[in-house]
């Protein structure tokens, strides 16, 4: 097999079998990129009330007790911060304190104590959105599956630009020729979009193989990493955990020069069995993404251990914003949100193609390409 051809099949096959797969990526993927302004707009979320509250922050341990009051069948399992809301506080309650699936998850206003709002878990359109483009409904089979449709999208672009040089050797770069027929026009505009968003879609491409191994790569961590960070201080009894107002402070008076980003709580997968683990993230917008973890004592409050995250950890803490957009605010999101229609477009039209001619041959597409460009396409 000479190597032009085998690099259109695998451009042809790659491309027939991810292609349905990458129109339903990028159709949910459209409305998650804003998924925060959303959530503001149908009443999902809530932002801190306005004016000056006096008296300072009220202690975690009276916004835990009051979230336990509220919902006495579910465990704390996390306290969340968002550095864009400081003045909001999450807490994530389970059934169990390793339930994989939330209980609830309620706001809390950090100043006043005040609870101020209930996400409404596992309903409306954006949790059928979110689901299709995390795991088609499928759980990690399905996240997986779409981490195989990501590496044809990776081998398809790179095919695409092998094939696209021959193709275009006689004419302009970006040429759309509108004078000839509309499937000639479609694939100069398939090809030239193709190009435009050739970065950009390795760039979401590879970044959402990442974000499906997700729960091998915590899985990993938690086996290894977490566990030898916490194996010298286990303690030889079960004790009922100390206060974790006191755990927060230890947390931010070991590292004052990052902020908390979550903290799990006392025999939680991302804690240890009787230890607070507080995750710290930075304040500028790369160190944001990046998280250290300090294991704090349950009874003392003391934090015992510090270490950062392995390079595989923070490669897919970094991946899963930027696969979004979500570095550079609501103008970056905008050309996110661009780049996916024009992606949406690069994918229609090279079905339409390939219904259109998809019973010519490797030969057949060969003598097309010489017969525009004058030139032997060298196999």
């Amino acid at each position: 097999m000479t190597s032009v051809k085998a690099w259109f099949l695998v451009h042809k096959w790659t491309s027939l079998v991810c292609t349905p797969f990458l129109l339903l990526l990028c159709l949910t993927g459209l409305p998650l990129i804003f998924s925060h302004e959303i959530d503001h707009l149908l009443g999902r979320s809530v932002a801190a009330p306005s004016g000056e509250v006096t008296g300072g922050p009220v202690s975690l341990d009276h916004i835990l007790s009051e979230a336990q009051a509220r919902s006495p069948e579910g465990v704390v399992q996390f306290v969340v911060r968002d550095p864009d809301q400081p003045d909001l506080i999450f807490v994530r309650l389970g059934e169990s304190i390793d339930a994989a699936e939330a209980l609830a998850f309620y706001t809390y206003d950090v100043r006043t104590g005040a609870f101020l709002h209930e996400y409404p878990l596992r309903e409306g359109v954006m949790n059928v959105i979110l689901r299709l483009h995390v795991d088609l409904f499928a759980g990690l089979p399905g996240t997986l599956l779409l981490g195989v449709m990501g590496l044809l999208l990776v081998a398809s672009i790179v095919s695409g630009v092998v094939l696209y040089g021959p193709y275009m050797r006689k004419l302009a770069f970006g040429t759309v020729r509108r004078r000839r027929s509309v499937r000639i026009r479609w694939l100069d505009l398939h090809n030239l979009l193709g190009v435009v968003t050739l970065v950009w879609l390795l760039a979401v491409g590879a970044t959402g193989v990442v974000n499906t191994l997700a729960i091998p790569i915590f899985g990993h961590w938690q086996a290894t990493e977490l566990a030898a960070m916490i194996a010298p201080h286990r303690q030889p009894a079960p004790t009922e955990p100390g206060s974790a107002e006191r755990a927060l402070a230890a947390a931010r008076a070991e590292a004052p020069d990052l902020q908390m980003s979550f903290m799990a709580f006392p025999g939680n997968g991302f804690a240890g069995p009787h230890h607070y683990v507080a995750y710290m993230q930075g304040t500028t917008p790369w160190t944001s993404k990046l998280l250290t973890p300090l294991l704090i004592d349950g009874r003392s409050g003391e934090v015992v251990a510090r270490r950062d995250l392995p390079w595989y950890v923070s490669a897919l803490l970094v991946s899963q914003p930027l696969h979004f957009g979500d570095y550079g605010g609501v103008p970056l999101k905008l050309l996110w949100a661009l780049l996916d229609l024009l992606s949406i477009v690069v994918l229609a039209s090279g079905t339409y193609l390939w219904w259109k001619r998809r019973r010519v041959s490797f030969d057949a597409w060969v003598q097309m390409v010489q017969a525009r460009t004058g030139e032997v396409v060298p196999t």
